[in-house]
Formats: structure tokens, C-alpha cells, sequence
């Protein structure tokens, strides 16, 4: 909520402070979780390295789900996207892809139930708007957007989802 509010400061003493926890009690999908509200920080503060940094090091997360593990890649491509870094992009994407099969076999962590195969349809929104490819990415956050619960479809951090989507179609 203190990343929502952008109490920025805050926000970033509580995760660093959740993932040294997260490290004590050994899970992995904890401290993924922490690195990942780190690199959505970063992307409302329009920083791409950090954007990169924090969702590829929550992917890379040991003990990390294979659901965090697709939308922290796709994310973190999108960062480096928006740094002119296309091929190391793309292949963040691959690895994203690779796990899907695996992810879809398998419920949402406990504490990330909302990773659905149709959510990460927004990571990957995000990520192909970034990557300049617009069509493509107002098909992705369309079909995320309308695929959520009516109880989060008007939610605070949808608005950046939706204003992807604005942006995409303005551009395609």
C-alpha cells in the first residue's frame, strides 16, 4: 500500500526489510515478492535500470513460482526495453515463455494469487508496448484487463494497465 500511496521511502524499507525476513524463513517466493513491489517502484518512478535490476533479480529469486518467475521476466524485459537493450529484452521473454507450461500446471502461490496465466497477459502487455510493438500489446492488456474479477477491475493499480492500454492503441 505504501507503493500504491507513493511513500516511496517507506515502501522500499519495508520490502528490503521483507526480503532479509523472507531469507530467515528460507522462501523463496516471499522474497521474489518483496524484489518485485522493488521493481514496480522502480517503473512508477520511471527508472528502466531499476525496473530491470529488481524484476530480473526476483526471478532469478531461488525458490522464486513459476508464475512470479514469468511476470518478473516479462517486466524486467520491459525495463530493459525502455534502456534500447532489444536482444537481451527478447530473451528474457524466452525465458518467460519457457515457463508458462510449467506455471500453468500449477495453482498461484498462496501469497500471489492473482499470477493467472490471463494477469500475466498484462506483464506481457507491458512488456511488448516497451518493446515498441503496439498492436500486439493492446491485444495482450486488453485481454488481461477484461479477464479480471469485476472486484478488481476498477482497482488503483489497474490504472497504469489501462493507460498502457491508451498509449498502445494511440500508437498502433
Amino acid at each position: 500500500m505504501l507503493a500504491q500511496a507513493r511513500k516511496d521511502s517507506e515502501a522500499v524499507q519495508l520490502l528490503n526489510d521483507a526480503v532479509e525476513l523472507a531469507d530467515e524463513l528460507g522462501n523463496g517466493t516471499l522474497a521474489a515478492q518483496a524484489l518485485n513491489f522493488k521493481g514496480y517502484l522502480a517503473r512508477q518512478q520511471g527508472r528502466p535500470q531499476g525496473i530491470a535490476r529488481w524484476f530480473g533479480a526476483a526471478a532469478n529469486t531461488p525458490g522464486a513460482h513459476p508464475a512470479q518467475r514469468i511476470g518478473d521476466y516479462l517486466q524486467a524485459a520491459g525495463g530493459l526495453a525502455e534502456m534500447r537493450e532489444e536482444d537481451a529484452a527478447l530473451r528474457m521473454v524466452e525465458d518467460a515463455e519457457r515457463l508458462m507450461d510449467t506455471a500453468a500446471k500449477l495453482p498461484p502461490p498462496e501469497t500471489a494469487y492473482w499470477l493467472t496465466p490471463n494477469f500475466n497477459r498484462l506483464n506481457m502487455g507491458i512488456c511488448t508496448l516497451a518493446l515498441g510493438r503496439y498492436s500486439e500489446a493492446a491485444d495482450h492488456l486488453r485481454t488481461g484487463l477484461a479477464g479480471l474479477p469485476d472486484d478488481l477491475a476498477d482497482a488503483p493499480w489497474t490504472w497504469e494497465h489501462k493507460d498502457a492500454l491508451r498509449r498502445a492503441v494511440e500508437a498502433a
